[in-house]
């Protein structure tokens, strides 16, 4: 059985019968012992639905055949080795077991199960945003509860404007250990395999997806855009002092901005399309571990100037078959033309598709035939991510961005189906 720490408090209500609103309430409390339910909101927990804002107009797809990516898993092999061997390598229990900022409850929308909130010091920064979230269900799947290097946890990127950088928050989600969470800082392999060092990643971290070791980030800042590759099981320890401007090889030791864990880049994914194709933003990302692939959209505007206008698109690439990683060259297997327009947030799961639309604070859930079904979501929303549950309900994850609430929440994904 999981054992996820519950987000708050049960809150028991009572159906319009005046039974419990809590159905089957000796398995559901036995849950909540292990922490795998939170809060349950009186229509949800009565078995009700939530009624749809309105239906849209369907996606269309399009010929996926013009969409490609290339992957290059080695360019920095010999520079990454050479680091752990010479800088020192943790494990992600070891990261856990320094986790040194704490999360609290928190409420972010009605129909969440669990919540919970970023430490002060991450909810009031002005040069640190919260962007992608991923899961070590992700990772492993539903084997082992979850469990990466035997922990429960979840994982958020961050993009930094001072100093400019990329980071992720690695929180514990298990019962067993404490509300806590450490950041890591995403970080190039520079210099040779006989004096490595490396710099940091200064993209916008805009979505990721966690697949076996693997862990894919969004880089809609490069031309043509495409993931940086950043490998979980290769984590490196580093010199907490220093100043907070020194990156990389300081004489015989590494700083990293004063953090004590760096995470280096193994990998890099780029994309390409055919001519008279307009190149993909790569905005966010997330993973769908049915079909073993990667799916992502684009941030479009109706009308602006800040951001690429135009149709928004999303894909599906593929693994290679009993791999976290792509083929040399993966053509896409799905491309739709979406009706929707600022977008933050996409999801995949089973042939069903979500789209998060940050500005209309709306939540879209395609079946992969006919219309969308459009719900209403959160304010600042951003990247989503599909939790399976063998004992539960299957969750969607996701996060807000707006400084001063800095929160990440799941639903039940039947709510919005």
């Amino acid at each position: 059985m999981s054992a996820l720490r519950p987000a708050q408090d049960p809150r028991p209500t009572t159906a319009a019968d005046g039974r419990s609103a809590r159905l089957d309430l000796d398995r559901r409390t036995l849950l909540r012992g292990a922490g795998l339910l939170g809060t349950l909101t009186a229509a949800t927990a009565a078995g009700g639905v939530l009624a749809p804002a309105h239906a849209a107009s369907a996606p269309t797809e399009v010929d996926p055949a013009a969409y490609r990516l290339t992957a290059d898993y080695t360019e920095y092999t010999a520079r990454v080795e050479a680091l752990l061997e010479q800088a020192g390598r943790a494990s992600v229990s070891q990261v856990m077991d320094d986790a040194n900022h704490e999360r609290t409850p928190a409420t972010v929308i009605d129909t969440q199960v669990h919540g919970f909130r970023f430490a002060t010091s991450d909810e009031n920064d002005p040069d640190a945003f919260p962007q992608g979230i991923a899961t070590s269900r992700d990772a492993v799947g539903t084997a082992g509860d979850g469990r990466y290097d035997g922990r429960q946890v979840i994982a958020v990127s961050f993009y930094n404007n001072s100093p400019k950088s990329s980071r992720i928050n690695l929180i514990d989600w298990d019962a067993n250990h404490p509300n806590a969470y450490r950041r890591i800082l995403l970080v190039e392999p520079t210099g040779t395999a006989e004096e490595p060092s490396f710099q940091d990643v200064k993209i916008h971290a805009g979505g990721i997806a966690w697949y076996g070791d693997l862990l894919y980030v969004a880089d809609s800042a490069a031309k043509p855009g495409g993931m940086r590759v950043f490998d979980m099981s290769r984590i490196l320890t580093t010199d907490t002092g220093g100043t907070k401007d020194q990156i990389g090889r300081v004489g015989d030791t590494f700083h990293a901005h004063n953090y004590a864990y760096v995470l280096p880049q193994v990998g890099t994914i780029t994309s390409a399309v055919d001519e008279g194709t307009e190149p993909l933003v790569w905005s966010t990302i997330s993973l769908d571990r049915v079909t073993r692939s990667i799916v992502m959209t684009e941030y479009r505007c109706e009308d602006c100037t800040d951001y690429p206008m135009g149709t928004t698109r999303a894909l599906r690439f593929d693994f290679q078959e009993g791999s976290p990683t792509f083929a040399a060259s993966t053509t896409a297997s799905d491309a739709l033309e979406v009706p929707l327009h600022y977008l933050n947030g996409v999801g995949s799961h089973n042939g069903r598709w979500w789209f998060n639309s940050s500005r209309h604070k709306t939540l879209d859930h395609w079946p992969g035939t006919g219309e969308l079904t459009t719900y209403p979501w959160v304010s600042w929303g951003q990247s989503l991510s599909y939790w399976e549950d063998e004992d539960g309900p299957d969750l969607l994850w996701s996060l807000t961005e707006g400084e001063g609430f800095r929160a990440v929440f799941a639903v039940e994904q039947g709510d919005y189906s």
